[in-house]
């Protein structure tokens, strides 16, 4: 199936975003913060310079949780236009009628236009020609469809014995993992799209494996990066199993859970250097570190207890420093270094978001750059090497920002998930009720 993507949206906002109105005293847009009260008179716009790229896309029933692939397009890509493949769950009204998507975003422009310096052109020649280059420079949005029993609550991808699998958390308790090959190379090939939309109405797609072991259903899933194929699986009742691949295309799935949690399980993260380590986060407030070689009973080495005020949602792993992100219902952005981890202590807080944090992760290669996301319809970027300078001259209602919050992105409602693309730097892809962004921001 392919759709038409928006190439911009006059909604998204970010901390270049301007205010427009009939004000007396100033002339010109102003800067607008997330929670300012707008006057009757006044309307957001996006400023369109603060952004590299920005695309927004819709996919129907709304999207809670999605992946980046790993793509064979090559890595540090900076060309445009660009293209991305991602895998998605939905969250429909029925359960019967939910999907796992297989997407793939292409022709992806920057949002500058290239400039017209033919002065001999006919003004009537020159708007032919920019309404033709504007249809050139639609993105385009193909999808394939592998049918979902209940709502995704959460996905997640890897690459595994030269085949992509999707692992998916399923509302009605059952883990599924799902080989999504053929749905990437459909999504590729306009004919094997239509001959795999034929094929799959009278065969629907069956999961490599399932698990039901779980006692309730979950959030909590993680494919390991350091041991392909091992996957990890919490959920809302306080579990933790480790599943292991296994010659024959199936995995065994250790029935005894981790011991630790005494609430449900939001997030895990494995270690993106150590094999068996891996972090998961819960509405019991604390952050644990588990070496799953030893027992069950014994796996968990370190605790912050207390680490959030309330329910610790989200965490991210540093892949270059031992650092991890941790984002709360309590809306604070905590920053935790794991030489000193048993103090419960967190190297840093940031409190910008006013309502819990969804969605938190560290850019791949730039350690000190990291993206956070809320229920207040903020997506925040943060530099957390950058320090406040005293003889800078701050506009007065820009200097109560921490001076690491480098940019602030809105225009979603309801944001779940965000991920940067690990081969498309600075790239960030988020999703929410209101569908897809994709974007690169000039700050990162």
């Amino acid at each position: 199936m392919e759709e038409q993507m928006e190439s911009s949206s006059s909604e998204s906002e970010d901390d270049g975003m301007d205010e427009e109105g009939n004000n007396d005293e100033e002339s010109g847009p102003k800067t607008y913060l997330p929670g300012q009260p707008l006057q009757e008179d006044e309307h957001l716009i996006c400023d369109q310079s603060a952004y590299v790229m920005l695309h927004q896309a819709q996919t129907g029933a709304p999207c809670l949780s999605f992946d980046i692939i790993t793509d064979t397009l090559g890595n540090d890509r900076h060309e445009f236009p660009m293209t991305s493949y991602l895998v998605a769950g939905t969250q429909a009204s029925s359960a019967h009628l939910n999907n796992v998507l297989v997407v793939k975003m292409t022709n992806l422009h920057p949002t500058s236009k290239a400039n017209n310096d033919e002065d001999e052109e006919s003004d009537e020649d020159a708007e032919d020609d920019e309404e033709e280059e504007d249809e050139e420079k639609k993105p385009q949005m193909t999808f394939s469809f592998i049918k979902h029993q209940g709502c995704v609550n959460r996905i997640r991808a890897t690459n595994f014995k030269n085949s992509v699998l999707a692992a998916s958390w399923s509302e009605l308790g059952n883990v599924s993992i799902w080989n999504i090959t053929q749905q990437l190379q459909a999504v590729d090939e306009p004919t094997l799209l239509e001959r795999y939309n034929l094929d799959t109405v009278s065969n629907p797609v069956k999961p490599l494996y399932s698990f039901s072991g779980h006692q309730q259903e979950g959030f909590g899933i993680d494919w390991c990066p350091t041991e392909p194929g091992v996957l990890a699986t919490g959920d809302c009742r306080r579990d933790i199993h480790i599943w292991k691949p296994n010659e024959g295309g199936t995995w065994t799935v250790d029935q005894r859970p981790l011991v630790g949690h005494t609430s449900s399980i939001e997030d895990i993260q494995w270690s993106p250097n150590e094999r068996n380590v891996l972090a998961t986060c819960s509405v019991d407030r604390t952050i644990r570190i588990w070496d799953t070689r030893a027992a069950p009973h014994k796996a968990c080495m370190l605790v912050a207890e207390n680490a959030h005020e309330k329910d610790v949602n989200v965490l991210s792993w540093n892949s270059k420093e031992p650092f991890i992100a941790s984002g709360g219902d309590d809306g604070c952005l905590h920053i935790w270094d794991l030489r000193q981890f048993p103090t419960s202590t967190p190297v840093g807080t940031f409190k910008h978001h006013t309502a819990p944090i969804t969605s938190v992760e560290w850019h791949w290669t730039e350690p000190s750059v990291l993206a956070s996301a809320g229920e207040d319809n903020q997506v925040a970027l943060w530099d957390l090497a950058v320090e406040r300078d005293d003889e800078e001259v701050v506009d007065e209602e820009l200097k109560n920002l921490p001076p690491q919050l480098l940019f602030i992105h809105q225009g979603q409602t309801d944001i779940k998930e965000l991920h940067w693309h690990k081969q498309i730097p600075g790239v960030i892809v988020t999703t929410a009720h209101t569908g897809f962004n994709i974007f690169k921001t000039i700050s990162v």
